[in-house]
């Protein structure tokens, strides 16, 4: 993983180590994806006002971040919303520390804001195209790191894509988030499904290499009853956009969107970027402050920043993948800046 002190802009960077008041760690995931976005920017947005020097390791698996900041060994992280969920139960990659202790640790952790850090797609090389994305058996399909929340996102598609399993029918093909487009654009695949913001700029850095086609999930599909299952499943949204503006956000690319209709219609993966519910409220209250009267940064930064469904306003919970199976708290100092900008939040996330 690379190693990384984010500083604000050159202008800006004398004042604001002066007046920082910490060092945050954190970690994210890599760069092209929509959470080392918004953390990225977070980093600059903080440093530039004063209130904090962000350290941020880079193409980290989030699900260590997460039980790295339950644990108090990390300051913050982006966190898919399923792995609280898994956490507190002691299941899936958490599943080695049992349900008792993954309760505890589940308990340490609280959420400042959240985004829809991405949602899922399924692409391949026109060079070797996919006849029909129903028909899967056989095939060699990215899905995901080794483990974690976009994995179990991956699988999720090719079963209600193909109705397959990771190894039985076809064959999951993981890689750790830096060897990503690497391991994509070699030819070692025939296909990969991938959480994406928009524009990705992996799928674009894909596309460098080979015209691809991108799909969403067919209409029928999608309003299955396993479709729904999955777009409600715990850690995602459903997510919803007109093709004709989703393919404008490639325009210029060699990237050809396929929808059965008018709509690309998906699911998203719900984040919440998550804290200990230890760290100083005051810290935390400067944080989100910052980061509320930051919107148009986020929004100007990168052509995804407006398709991230940052909570820059009233937070119902339901939107944002939580007061549902997934229960987390917001932190105190969070609350605090939110209600202070003239904003509601749900009873449900309140500490």
């Amino acid at each position: 993983m690379l190693r990384s002190l984010l500083m604000g802009a050159a202008l800006l960077c004398a004042p604001a180590l002066a007046n920082a008041q910490v060092t945050l760690t954190s970690e994210t995931s890599g760069p092209g994806s929509s959470p080392h976005y918004i953390d990225t920017t977070l980093a600059a947005v903080l440093d530039a006002a004063g209130v904090a020097v962000m350290q941020i390791t880079e193409g980290a698996t989030l699900t260590n971040s997460v039980q790295a900041v339950a644990e108090g060994r990390l300051d913050m992280t982006p966190a898919p919303l399923i792995l609280p969920f898994l956490m507190a139960r002691g299941i899936g990659p958490y599943s080695g520390i049992g349900p008792e202790k993954g309760a505890e640790l589940a308990e340490n952790l609280r959420i400042i804001f959240f985004h829809a850090g991405s949602h899922q797609t399924f692409s391949y090389y026109n060079s070797n195209p996919i006849d029909d994305i129903r028909k899967l058996d056989g095939k060699r399909i990215w899905n995901g790191p080794p483990r974690g929340a976009a994995l179990t996102s991956g699988r999720a598609m090719i079963q209600l894509l193909a109705g397959l399993k990771d190894g039985e029918g076809y064959e999951g093909v993981q890689s750790q988030w830096n060897d990503t487009t690497s391991v994509i654009s070699g030819g070692g695949v025939d296909a990969w499904t991938i959480p994406n913001g928009l524009p990705s700029g992996r799928e674009i850095q894909l596309s460098a290499a080979g015209s691809i086609t991108m799909h969403d999930i067919p209409s029928d599909l999608y309003n299955s009853e396993l479709g729904q299952q999955i777009v409600a499943a715990p850690g995602h949204a459903p997510f919803s956009l007109p093709v004709e503006e989703y393919r404008a956000a490639y325009a210029g690319n060699d990237i050809t969107i396929v929808t059965d209709d008018d709509t690309f219609d998906t699911y998203s993966t719900a984040f919440g970027q998550a804290v200990s519910k230890t760290m100083d409220e005051d810290l935390v209250y400067k944080i989100v402050s910052t980061y509320l009267a930051s919107k148009d940064r986020f929004f100007a930064g990168n052509p995804m920043g407006p398709y991230l469904s940052l909570t820059f306003g009233d937070i119902n919970g339901r939107d944002q993948g939580a007061c549902g199976a997934v229960q987390v708290k917001m932190h105190p100092g969070a609350v605090r800046a939110y209600t202070d900008a003239g904003f509601t939040i749900a009873e449900c996330l309140l500490p």
